[in-house]
């Protein structure tokens, strides 16, 4: 019988990395991690733990938090507090306040590794072949190490744009570690990173103009796409619609001049930053899949694999990000390494399950889902067979703040009409969007009806009690009016 270095190495050091290796650990493996960080083109870099702690979820949600504490001294007049009128906002305090918990979660993980007796290397991984791993530390001196299974968890990083002076703009691995406020920004793209991204500047006080190719959100309920940017357009961010960068240069004030064409026009104007957000790349081109067999898919360059996480290649398996058609969400990975563990070294047989996976977009009107988009339903099971029970509402903290109308709320239930009216998607744009439907996910893997959440009673005065009160269906053609207590 072959002997190895290690029972398990995993290749990347993020949350479905770190998730199976610890798990694997605690189960009396022997397991080795390799995590290595290439700089950003614009320098930035930074410690263990994955795109999540470092330049995603968390930083993205600390600096959302900054946005909407922004909104809350705006409305505390309204509730009795004297606030000053000219508050202002420093981004250098901001930066550092979030780089220094962040430093505290990087210190942690190594810990927890260190702990759990998990090797861990600083090092570049290239696969040799199906168990024979090239690590190179950043001296460049390379060596090898063998494994029994290994796992590929090597995450994305974001896409740039094909045009002149793309050196010049910067991705979401580098804005929350910028060191000087990013004045007048430009950002390009759609996706929930350019529009979280766009949110909070916005609502820290700066000029954001938002560059979008064709539509909002692409993969999510168009609906709620258009209503969360209604928002945010209402509250002062621009959106170039149909429009795509085409030149940028730097001038000798530093601003960067951004020529752009929309239709047949050719337009060009002067920002201090611009931030791409026009998709992410996964991290294999380095990892020599072709050269041990492991197969991917050629045009997005995702990684094939089964439904027990494994790849071409019989004892080399993948999470995360880099997996073809696969949500790509921090409690996902989390969720699909500690269960593929506990299959490689506890005997369990529980796969993970990747559907009615809950979600949320932190912009400033904050939406959040789960189960099937309205257009996603109707192609599955067509129009006739499928109904829509909506509402709009306003949040009660917003009503002394005397917020304008596209604060208001708005939720919805897609059902399925010949299932029982068996609920299929949640949609949920307001306040705490993420708590509210962190709770109401459970209902889709239960295989909620209609009838389930009208027999839910409500708590009051709440924003999620709405979906326990829903009467109007989309196909009366009945207008929605906002009820108050």
């Amino acid at each position: 019988m072959a002997t190895y270095d290690y029972d398990l190495v995993v290749i990347g050091g993020g949350s479905g990395g770190l998730s199976c290796s610890k798990t694997a650990a605690e189960l009396g493996a022997k397991v080795a991690v390799l995590d290595f960080v290439k700089p950003s083109p614009h320098g930035s870099t930074w410690g263990l733990g994955g795109t999540c702690v470092n330049v995603g979820c968390i930083p993205k949600k600390l600096m959302h938090q900054a946005g909407l504490l922004g909104h809350a001294l705006h409305d505390a007049g309204q509730y009795g507090w004297a606030v000053p009128e000219n508050v202002t906002h420093s981004w250098e305090s901001l930066v550092r306040s979030v780089q220094d918990y962040i430093g505290g979660l990087n210190w942690n993980y190594r810990v927890q590794l260190r702990d759990k007796q998990v090797t861990y290397f600083n090092e570049y991984a290239t696969l040799v072949d199906a168990h024979t791993i090239q690590k190179t530390n950043k001296k460049g001196v390379a060596s090898t190490i063998t494994a029994k299974h290994i796992v590929l968890a090597t995450g994305g990083r974001p896409r740039y744009p094909d045009i002149p002076g793309k050196e010049h703009g910067i991705s979401s691995d580098d804005i929350f570690m910028l060191k000087t406020s990013p004045g007048k920004t430009m950002i390009v793209g759609a996706s929930y990173i350019a529009l979280e991204c766009a949110g909070f500047l916005r609502s820290l006080g700066y000029d954001v103009t938002v560059c979008v190719r064709s539509i909002f959100l692409r993969g999510f309920d168009q609906q709620m796409a258009d209503n969360v940017t209604a928002h945010m357009n209402a509250h002062g961010v621009k959106f170039l619609r149909e429009t795509l960068p085409t030149k940028i240069e730097k001038l000798p004030s530093g601003r960067l001049n951004v020529s752009y064409s929309r239709g047949q026009e050719s337009l060009s104007e002067e920002f201090d930053t611009v931030l791409f957000a026009i998709g992410r790349d996964a991290c294999i081109k380095d990892l020599n899949l072709d050269g041990v067999g492991v197969k991917f898919d050629p045009k997005s360059m995702k990684v094939l694999t089964d439904d027990h996480d494994c790849t071409s290649v019989p004892n080399i398996f993948a999470l995360g990000d880099i997996l073809l058609n696969k949500p790509e969400l921090t409690p996902v990975a989390i969720q699909a390494g500690m269960l593929l563990a506990r299959r490689l070294f506890a005997g369990e047989t529980e796969l993970c399950d990747y559907e009615n996976v809950c979600t949320t977009v932190f912009t400033p009107k904050e939406y959040s889902c789960c189960g099937l988009a309205e257009e996603a339903a109707i192609a599955r099971f067509g129009q006739e067979d499928i109904e829509v029970f909506h509402t709009t509402f306003t949040p009660l903290e917003h009503t002394v703040a005397h917020r304008v109308d596209q604060d208001d709320g708005y939720c919805k239930l897609v059902c399925r009409k010949s299932d029982n009216m068996r609920v299929l998607g949640i949609h949920y744009a307001g306040p705490n969007a993420g708590e509210v439907m962190q709770g109401f996910g459970i209902a889709l893997r239960l295989k909620a009806t209609k009838k389930d959440f009208d027999q839910l009673i409500g708590i009051h005065p709440t924003c999620a009690e709405n979906f326990t009160t829903l009467k109007v269906t989309k196909s009366s053609g009945t207008e929605l009016t906002k009820a108050g207590c």
